[in-house]
């Protein structure tokens, strides 16, 4: 499995952007995905996740209202829309998958990076002020 990611750049506070995460390799069971994000100098945070057992996508909350997640499960694609940007959203941003959540897991995510096998190389998100 190989998780592909893209999107990331420059915007100015209140601007958007938005990453794109590709999965190959990937064969659905009842899988979940998640994005976490690392701004210099800090650990990584986790930001959402997303069970497709019960297709319910959990946010943190400084990013309620401004992150969006989406999926295009015949591509194999997930999005992750980004409004409002602030400067605090600056950082690397990684999307993690676990092919077979459900099993593993339960049908509701957890935003906990040990529950994720497989990771994208990141993707960088500067926010200027």
């Amino acid at each position: 499995v190989q998780l592909v990611e893209s999107g990331g750049g420059v915007a100015q506070a209140g601007g958007s952007l938005r990453l794109t995460c590709s999965a190959s390799g990937f064969t659905y069971h009842f899988y979940g995905i998640a994005w976490f994000r690392q701004a210099p100098g800090k650990a990584r945070e986790g930001v959402l996740c997303f069970g497709s057992a019960d297709e319910t996508t959990t946010y943190i909350d400084v990013v309620k209202g401004r992150f969006t997640f989406s999926s295009d499960n015949a591509n194999k694609v997930w999005y992750l829309q980004m409004n409002n940007l602030k400067p605090e959203d600056a950082g690397v941003y990684y999307c993690a998958a676990d092919e077979d959540y459900y099993r593993d897991y339960g049908a509701h995510c957890s935003i906990l990076e040990q529950e994720y096998e497989f990771w994208s190389q990141g993707t960088q998100v500067t926010v200027s002020p």
